[in-house]
């Protein structure tokens, strides 16, 4: 089974994502071998609701229950409409949470998505 996590993050600063990418150059460097790390980002919720619509959590949550299948499959088992299930099939691709196997049926890669969702700095009084 695999445990891949998908980690979204959400109005985080790009310095949070080069301090990342620094601690597994160090980890690298040292001989050791790095957790694997998958991983969006948004810059803020609105932007990341966009994509993770409701419908398109439950695709990835039947995906996962159901394991690979062809589109045409996920949207009898999700009695959706063929075109909307292909549109966002093909938008969480883009997204990296869907992939395709050797036989071209979808499949979500992750056990779990976890969302990290910073709010914005307060403002000075």
């Amino acid at each position: 089974m695999n445990q891949n996590i998908l980690t979204i993050k959400v109005g985080t600063s790009i310095q949070s994502s080069l301090a990342l990418a620094q601690q597994m150059l160090e980890r690298l460097e040292l001989g050791e071998e790095p957790a694997p790390y998958f991983g969006v980002g948004f810059k803020n919720v609105s932007q990341m609701l966009g994509v993770f619509t409701p419908k398109r959590w439950d695709l990835l949550a039947a995906l996962r229950e159901h394991g690979a299948m062809s589109i045409a499959e996920l949207a009898r088992t999700l009695q959706r409409d063929y075109k909307n299930v292909h549109n966002d099939v093909e938008r969480l691709m883009e997204w990296l949470a869907i992939e395709r196997d050797e036989q071209g049926k979808v499949f979500t890669p992750y056990s779990e998505i976890v969302v990290d969702v910073h709010l914005p700095q307060q403002k000075a009084a």
